[in-house]
C-alpha cells in the first residue's frame, strides 16, 4: 500500500505541475484536445498506458 500511496502522490505532483506553472498553455492545450475526433484520444490514451505498462516493465526487470 505504501508503494501505491507513493506512485498516487507522485502522479498528482507530476500532473499538477503544468497547471502551476503555466496555466496559460494548458488552457490553449485543452482547447486543441478538445477539437480533437474521440479516435485520436482513444489512441494517445491506449499509447500512453502501454508506454507506462513497459516502463514499468523494464524498471522491473533491472
Amino acid at each position: 500500500m505504501k508503494y501505491f500511496l507513493t506512485a498516487l502522490g507522485l502522479a498528482l505532483i507530476l500532473e499538477g505541475m503544468p497547471y502551476f506553472l503555466a496555466p496559460g498553455a494548458i488552457k490553449k492545450t485543452l482547447a486543441m484536445i478538445k477539437d480533437q475526433p474521440e479516435k485520436f484520444l482513444r489512441g494517445f490514451g491506449l499509447t500512453a498506458m502501454l508506454a507506462g505498462v513497459a516502463l514499468l516493465y523494464l524498471v522491473n526487470i533491472f
